[in-house]
């Protein structure tokens, strides 16, 4: 069945971005209407004392607690191995824990039919560290891929995909193949496929491993603007700079398989309410914050 699609605050880029870089951020003109989470207290993710393991082995995820709301920006660090793709893995919806409890969108995950399956994915962005690329499509017809499969027509795709390619530095190679790409800009590639449609989560593997730090910063700011309309963003990276860059940010720390919340800011986040009475601050589309 085909889902409807309505217009995008056009200007949403104008609102949040900050000064320096409103002027080469792309404006994509499209949202799904599926089941927007319009309350900002309202959680995107809730995984409750879940625990994963594959085969009969030792558990690689033990007893993670935590909660993601929109509007929020977490990065994910760990040393090798201590689970942070496995746990990126349950909030993109690829594997299923052995026990525990997740929640996104309202909604049992763990139980969600296989049916229905397709309709959250199409609410996640997901920026997978080894790119996965549609090898035989272009870099514009790789990016226009989640709005071909949303059901977006083709006339309104054209034009935010075009603007998405020039912002990273790619529209001279719109019609490349995968194959002719860079590791970097392979990886510009998988960034704008991931937040064309302005999901309602952001997950990204490492998603500035591979490109310049000018770069980087500019692929975090525009992280940063979909996060302040309410897109929750998960970012996993080994960066202490990137870091440092988003002051604000939850840091969520993988040790061996457990996540590390001494203050208990992840499993029960304090409330916040800024000045528009929106949780983080965030302003209704079509106003900047004070």
């Amino acid at each position: 069945m085909k889902i409807a699609f309505t217009p995008l605050f056009s200007t949403w880029i104008d609102a949040y971005a900050p000064d320096a870089t409103r002027s080469a951020l792309p404006r994509p003109s499209i949202k799904p209407n599926a089941a927007p989470m319009n309350q900002p207290d309202a959680a995107i993710v809730q995984f409750d004392n879940v625990g994963l393991r594959y085969g009969t082995g030792n558990e690689v995820l033990s007893d993670i607690s935590f909660t993601l709301f929109p509007g929020r920006f977490y990065f994910l660090t760990g040393a090798s191995g201590a689970g942070k793709t496995s746990l990126l893995r349950l909030l993109y919806l690829a594997q299923r824990p052995s026990r525990g409890l997740i929640r996104m969108f309202g909604t049992d995950a763990i139980t969600l039919p296989r049916e229905r399956l397709p309709g959250f994915r199409r609410r996640l962005g997901v920026v997978f560290q080894d790119f996965r690329l549609v090898a035989h499509l272009s870099a514009f017809d790789n990016i226009a891929l989640p709005l071909r499969v949303a059901g977006v027509p083709e006339r309104e795709i054209t034009k935010p995909v075009d603007e998405m390619l020039e912002w990273v530095d790619l529209a001279e190679r719109r019609d490349a193949r995968p194959a002719t790409l860079s590791g970097g800009e392979q990886q510009r590639v998988a960034i704008a496929r991931a937040v064309i449609a302005r999901p309602d989560l952001l997950v990204a593997d490492e998603p500035t491993g591979n490109v310049d730090p000018d770069m980087a910063l500019k692929l975090l700011r525009l992280f940063e603007s979909l996060g302040r309309l309410g897109t929750s963003v998960v970012v996993a990276t080994h960066d202490v700079h990137l870091i440092r860059k988003v002051p604000d940010s939850l840091i969520m720390r993988l040790d061996n398989g457990r996540l590390s919340d001494p203050t208990g800011a992840l499993r029960y986040p304090p409330r916040r309410t800024g000045p528009t009475g929106n949780h983080g601050g965030i302003a209704p589309l079509g106003f900047a914050p004070a």
